[in-house]
């Protein structure tokens, strides 16, 4: 199986209309339900053009289908998604490389059974999938914010979504979701993992927080930045 680690009252013009529509479309494919486990309020966040983590503009003609979707959205920083990621270390596989409660919360989601309509075979399949992108999921939803952070099985798939909606760029912010290649390739296409940035450090490298590492659990890890592909961000207050 594939490494599932795998978008006053005035008349809009076109493009404006264009956009509120595409934004409409992804709150509809993503959902705005779900357990928020950080925060209640909701706040208007205005980027950046690469990294997407400042506040959103409040003139939806300006703002992308995320931050759009971000405005309806608890107010929760990348601290707060970054601790929250953060407790999950530890979290282990079992012999057969599943039985996560990342595994199951998405086997349960309505998302398994549109992607495994896409990709083939059925929802008992992510049973023992790989889980990095489950993971980075799973967190969106607790954090309430899934929405602008996605939610996919297949880290290929997941990072097209950021990019696709103008949140994909090469600078490692905090609480940005990272992809990478171990053949330390540059195409979205040639991803084989996913995990959250913690820091950057400035050396070459990153601190990372990723479920689904080589000792088939969540950890805290240090990353050389050759091996990144790129880095997509969710929209955060702050």
């Amino acid at each position: 199986m594939t490494e599932h680690t795998p978008t006053p009252t005035r008349t809009p013009t076109a493009p404006r209309l264009a956009r509120i529509l595409l934004s409409a479309a992804v709150v509809l494919a993503a959902g705005v339900s779900g357990p928020a486990a950080l925060a209640d309020d909701h706040t208007s966040l205005t980027p950046p053009a690469d990294t997407r983590t400042a506040e959103v503009s409040q003139d939806a003609g300006s703002a992308t289908p995320l931050e759009i979707a971000a405005q309806r959205l608890p107010k929760v920083t990348a601290a707060q998604v970054l601790n929250l990621a953060a407790q999950q270390i530890g979290v282990r596989e079992n012999s057969m490389g599943g039985g996560t409660k990342f595994h199951q919360w998405y086997m349960s989601s309505p998302r398994a059974q549109e992607t495994a309509a896409r990709d083939g075979g059925n929802i008992y399949g992510y049973a023992n999938a790989p889980w990095c992108a489950m993971f980075v999921s799973w967190v969106g939803e607790m954090a309430g914010i899934r929405p602008t952070m996605g939610w996919d099985a297949y880290t290929v798939t997941h990072a097209k979504w950021f990019a696709e909606n103008g949140h994909w760029g090469t600078v490692p912010t905090p609480g940005a979701v990272v992809y990478f290649d171990w053949q330390q390739g540059k195409s979205i296409d040639g991803i084989d993992h996913v995990g959250f940035v913690k820091q950057d450090n400035g050396d070459g490298t990153i601190t990372t927080i990723e479920g689904n590492t080589g000792n088939g659990d969540v950890e805290q890890l240090v990353r050389p930045v050759s091996e990144v592909v790129g880095y997509g961000y969710p929209v955060y207050a702050g």
